[in-house]
């Protein structure tokens, strides 16, 4: 039974479109090495290696991938962008980087959650010993008061 792996059928549909534009000879050097080079990057992007871009799957990141103007493949290579579709609609799994950057986003998440929380806890125990201190301050305003010779300091007088 063949490979149809999505890399595998953008790397032979690749070939033949590049022979069949070789045998042909209506297009020019430049044209066959936009054809490979967007094969090439519909390869990795499906591999979920991409070198070029983000990974996703998009024609955005392909034409990133394949470091060639989106245009390229909105307007010229039309063919090749809905192939590029088509491989992307029977993949039925997502691309390796994609599942790790969510898997990473998930842990951040969780992260930021438990620091939001012991942020809130922080706070109020901040608030709870700024209370304590006044009142501790209250009271020692009334025994310097209420005592004026007895209360000794042992840090210095704050001057407000």
């Amino acid at each position: 039974m063949p490979d149809t792996t999505p890399s595998t059928l953008a790397e032979s549909v690749g070939t033949a479109l590049t022979v069949a534009a070789e045998t042909a000879g209506s297009v020019n050097a430049e044209d066959r090495a936009e054809i490979r080079a967007i094969t090439d990057a519909m390869i990795r992007l499906m591999a979920g290696v991409p070198l070029h871009s983000d990974g996703q799957l998009t024609v955005k990141s392909l034409a990133a991938e394949a470091q060639v103007k989106r245009h390229k493949l909105t307007h010229k290579h039309t063919g090749l962008k809905d192939l590029f579709y088509g491989l992307v609609r029977s993949q039925d799994h997502r691309p390796q980087i994609t599942q790790r950057l969510e898997e990473g986003n998930g842990q951040l998440r969780e992260q930021i959650a438990s620091l939001r929380q012991e942020r809130r806890e922080l706070k109020n125990h901040l608030a709870t010993f700024a209370r304590v201190i006044h009142v501790l301050e209250v009271e020692n305003a009334q025994l310097r008061q209420a005592q004026p010779g007895s209360v000794v300091r042992t840090f210095p007088q704050r001057h407000s």
